[in-house]
Parts: C-alpha cells; sequence; structure tokens
C-alpha cells in the first residue's frame, strides 16, 4: 500500500502509475480512512431528495387530493431532476475531496460542498453532455454507449480540478483514456455488482412485506417508506466509492501520461492543475 499519513492524518499519496489492483487497494483504503468525511459529503444531498421522494410517497394515495396523471407525471419529474442535482452536488464535492487529500491539502466537509455548489452549474453541464453522448453511442448499439462511458469517465474531475468548461472536459476525458477504457469499465462493474448486492439486501426484506400488504395501504405506504430511507442509506455509504476510484483513476492517467507528479512537485501551491501547453482538446467523436 502506498498512501501513508503524516502526525496531523493528512495523506502522502506517492504519485507513480498504479496497476488497476492498486488503484482499487488505494480507494478502499481511503475510503476506510476517511469514512466521516465521505458520509458527510453524501449524506445531506442524498437526505434532500429523498425528502422529496417521501414527500410525493405521502402526497399520493386513497384519502388524497385527486392526483391527475399530468400532476403525477411532473411531481416524479421534479423528484427526479432534485435527486439528480443531489447527486451531482454529492460528485462535485466528491471529487474535490479526493483532490485535496492526494494534493495534501487540508480536507473538509463544508469546505468541499461550498466548492461543489459554486460548480454545480459545470457539473450539471458535464454530466448532461456525458449522457447524452452515452445515450447517442447506445441508439446505435449498446456496446458503444459502454465504451463511451468509460472514455468520459474522468469529464467531471477534469472539469474540476483543471477548471475547464464542459465540451473541454468530455475531450480532455477522451484523451486520458485512450488505451484504458477497458480498466475504467471493470471499475464500474465492480461497483455496479456492490450496489446491486447491497440494494438487495436492503430491498428484499421490504418487498417481501409489500407483497403481503397488498389490500392494505397504510401498512404498503409504511414498507415503500422504509424501502426509500434504506436505499437512501445504501446510496449515501456505496455512492462515494465510485467517485473515490474515478479521481484516483483520473490522478492515475496524469501521472502516466503527464508526469503529473513532477509538475506537482514543482508547483504544490497551484489551484489550477492543467498541464503546459494543454489548450484546445480533439473531439471526443472517434
Amino acid at each position: 500500500m502506498h498512501l501513508r499519513y503524516d502526525r496531523n492524518g493528512m495523506t502522502l499519496v506517492d504519485l507513480r502509475p498504479l496497476t488497476l489492483g492498486e488503484i482499487l487497494d488505494r480507494t478502499f483504503t481511503l475510503f476506510r480512512r476517511h469514512f466521516v468525511l465521505w458520509i458527510g459529503i453524501t449524506a445531506i444531498p442524498q437526505l434532500i431528495a429523498l425528502a422529496f421522494q417521501l414527500l410525493r410517497t405521502f402526497a399520493v394515495g386513497p384519502g388524497t387530493a385527486a392526483v391527475t396523471s399530468l400532476t403525477l407525471i411532473l411531481v416524479s419529474l421534479a423528484v427526479f431532476l432534485i435527486a439528480y442535482v443531489a447527486s451531482l452536488f454529492a460528485q462535485g464535492a466528491t471529487f474535490f475531496a479526493v483532490g485535496d487529500l492526494y494534493l495534501s491539502r487540508p480536507v473538509s466537509v463544508a469546505n468541499c460542498l461550498r466548492r461543489a455548489w459554486s460548480e454545480i452549474g459545470t457539473v450539471f453541464a458535464v454530466g448532461l453532455l456525458n449522457g447524452l453522448a452515452i445515450l447517442a453511442g447506445a441508439i446505435a448499439l449498446i456496446i458503444p454507449g459502454i465504451y463511451i462511458g468509460c472514455r468520459l469517465i474522468v469529464s467531471v474531475p477534469a472539469a474540476l480540478i483543471e477548471q475547464r468548461g464542459p465540451s473541454e472536459a468530455l475531450g480532455r476525458s477522451w484523451r486520458l483514456t485512450k488505451d484504458n477504457a477497458g480498466r475504467a469499465f471493470v471499475m464500474v462493474l465492480l461497483y455496479l455488482v456492490i450496489v446491486f448486492a447491497a440494494v438487495m439486501i436492503v430491498q428484499a426484506p421490504f418487498m417481501i412485506a409489500i407483497a403481503f400488504s397488498k389490500g392494505n395501504y397504510a401498512m404498503l405506504q409504511l414498507w415503500t417508506v422504509l424501502m426509500q430511507v434504506g436505499n437512501a442509506l445504501v446510496n449515501i455509504v456505496v455512492s462515494p466509492i465510485l467517485l473515490i476510484a474515478t479521481s484516483i483513476f483520473y490522478f492515475d492517467l496524469r501521472v502516466r501520461k503527464e508526469a503529473f507528479d513532477l509538475q506537482f512537485m514543482m508547483d504544490p501551491t497551484s489551484e489550477r492543475m492543467t498541464p503546459p501547453g494543454a489548450g484546445s482538446v480533439p473531439s471526443i467523436l472517434p
């Protein structure tokens, strides 16, 4: 393991090329070592999203005012957008936290959330362009969509850490991940397995309870609410794993391709970690 800590508990990372196993090892080490930090970052956005989900659950059902199909669709869309923005908020804060840990800077939940909020527009735009690019690939065939997703996996850290615009961040990710899409795919696949297992463990008892509560709306609503709370807790605990891995992967790519460790040692106080001469970035389309 190549994570060390000084007497103040700050991370000392040796910036060198890592194998996939070392990236995963470093991911789970950071996850365990700074568990409270990750929970603090993801809890607030997830709890906000959960509050609106619960509001929708209690607002619809027997005894409530008549709800039209259009109203239900609009409420569901609003809940989805709130949950999506909350997720982006947590993503940005997590990437900032990992970046600070990697660069041996002081890190706190409040500071990371504040910085993420100031960049929420950039993160939203990057996420939107990323989704459209993946969708375009998936429309043709599923595999191109997966490949594009793997090539664009470090778009958000590139935008935040290097202070790039949305389209430039996508191109930056496409260039960095050249010949490394396979490693990104394994990281995402492992994360999906963890999420699936965690969700099934949490959801299974409530789904069984819901199945036995048909005809009793009060109990059905209770089990639904408890399942939503359980899913939120899973997201709070598990979602940082992929974000931490993605951040470490981003730094690893820069160390491999741009000798980022040498740049950092020459100017460790720089806020903008953009490689010299990195101007316009080529289109992500092959």
